[in-house]
């Protein structure tokens, strides 16, 4: 697994512009781009679902496990790795609280349905 430097962990954590675009059920060409809300925690990149896991692109990113993302001005390759760890969504949800938390969207981005829909993103 490859890490995110300091310089795009700040940029990713910093903005609102989040786009994920996981790969279709071919494995190679991209799904279109999806505006999320993304928070950076213990220096991981972590994305939730608003739908929960009913959502289209949470269903390919948990199939195909890649896509790209772009964010605060970085274009990448990318994995996804579903998180089910209470603690750690947790610590998501605090993030979330505190990037995110006077807009009317955020209430809903922290309840079982979205925290089942909680997703890792590290570099490729």
């Amino acid at each position: 697994m490859t890490a995110w430097t300091t310089d795009e962990r700040h940029a990713i954590g910093s903005t609102d512009d989040f786009y994920i675009a996981p790969f279709r059920a071919d494995g190679a060409t991209l799904g279109t781009p999806t505006w999320i809300w993304s928070v950076v925690v213990d220096d991981n990149v972590y994305v939730r679902a608003y739908n929960g896991t009913a959502s289209r692109w949470y269903q390919s990113a948990r199939a195909q496990r890649a896509g790209r993302i772009t964010a605060g001005g970085i274009e990448k390759d990318v994995t996804f790795t579903p998180v089910d760890d209470p603690e750690l969504n947790d610590r998501i949800d605090a993030a979330y609280e505190a990037k995110y938390g006077t807009s009317p969207y955020y209430p809903p981005m922290v309840t079982a349905k979205t925290r089942a829909a909680t997703v890792r993103v590290d570099p490729r």
